[in-house]
């Protein structure tokens, strides 16, 4: 049985740290494009077509806008989470297990 040491749990948060910040500044920078992705075609249709005009209202058109972004938040945030997780593994995987060619 191996022993942790508490520089080797430090080193792990801190790797953990790193990675919810590089998420977070992803998702929402995500967040931030999708928001006017969302919002120019909304606030556009309201205003050219009839039934936009006649069926969303603004709080109509803040829930549209406000899922998108959300949803562009949280899928590019896990990812983000997802992808530094497996690579930050990789690196301290032992040797045998990242020889991954199949002779």
């Amino acid at each position: 049985m191996s022993t942790v040491t508490r520089t080797y749990l430090d080193q792990r948060l801190a790797a953990a740290n790193r990675c919810s910040r590089e998420a977070t500044m992803a998702g929402a920078k995500a967040a931030a494009v999708a928001t006017i992705a969302a919002a120019v075609p909304t606030l556009a249709s309201v205003r050219m077509l009839p039934w936009a005009k006649a069926h969303l209202n603004p709080t109509g058109q803040a829930l549209i806008i406000s899922t998108v972004a959300g949803m562009a938040y949280f899928i590019v945030a896990d990812k983000t989470i997802v992808s530094l997780a497996r690579k930050h593994s990789y690196e301290t995987a032992p040797p045998h297990h990242k020889n991954t060619s199949f002779h």
